[in-house]
């Protein structure tokens, strides 16, 4: 079994999660890219690898129980723990217009939560014994900004016009899911923080953001290489202050 630190990055074939599996490999890390496409998972490891970092493709689909397990199985038999989990796949389906909640689209909404809530909840779940096997486990949520109740129903916050349910409430949800998750481990050396990488110019927005997907991996990594006096439990990540600065978002 390898020595090097064992990261998994879910949806790391674009994106936050590729330039976040870049980054954790360039630390020297042994990055498992996964996706649920095969083509585009195995491209993201062809270009990890030639960028030098030791990468590997393993197939997850975050909502399907049996691809989870088997990803679980995986590790176990060939690097018998996991360092770090960033929980990184998401979606934001009919995000289109002002997404009022009268016009919620509950279809939208339970595969919104299947993927952001119920799928990290199955992946943490299914290694949490492999990563409590680690030294000092770090599990990074990505969440977002437009999660934190307080900055949402703040009429002065840049947020307040953003009414959708579906994408914010699941990512309000899995902020109290890594609260949830740092409060049964703060004895134990693992650590479970959520990411807001920022408004990100990615496929999940149509390339609208104003960050780079690089940017906003930095946060993700921050949080995945705490030291052993770094926090747990917090929402962490980019200040939309102006000056790009890092910081404790509210709850």
């Amino acid at each position: 079994m390898t020595t090097n630190m064992i990261a998994l990055v879910t949806g790391a074939n674009k994106g936050i999660g590729l330039a976040t599996a870049r980054q954790l490999g360039a630390r020297g890390m042994t990055v498992l890219v996964g996706a649920r496409d095969a083509e585009r998972g195995r491209a993201a490891e062809r270009e990890l690898r030639d960028g030098g970092a030791d990468a590997r493709f393993v197939p997850l689909d975050v909502t399907d129980a049996g691809s989870v397990a088997r990803v679980a199985a995986l590790v176990e038999q060939d690097y018998g723990r996991l360092d770090v989990l960033v929980n990184n796949a998401g979606v934001a389906l009919g995000v289109a217009g002002p997404g009022l909640p009268s016009e919620t689209d509950v279809n939208v909404l339970r595969q919104t939560y299947e993927t952001n809530v119920v799928g990290v909840v199955a992946v943490t779940n299914a290694l949490l014994p492999l990563l409590r096997r680690a030294a000092a486990a770090r599990i990074v949520n990505v969440s977002s900004e437009v999660g934190s109740v307080a900055l949402m129903t703040d009429p002065t916050s840049f947020l307040w016009p953003i009414a959708s349910v579906p994408y914010p409430s699941s990512k309000t949800a899995l902020n109290m899911v890594t609260a949830m998750y740092a409060k049964e481990l703060r004895n134990t050396p693992v650590k479970v923080n959520a990411a807001n990488p920022g408004y990100c110019a990615t496929d999940l927005n149509g390339h609208s953001g104003f960050r780079t997907p690089e940017q906003g991996a930095e946060v993700s990594v921050h949080l995945a290489t705490l030291p052993a006096d770094g926090p747990t439990g917090r929402l962490w990540g980019f200040l939309a202050d102006g000056d790009g600065a890092y910081g404790v978002l509210p709850w």
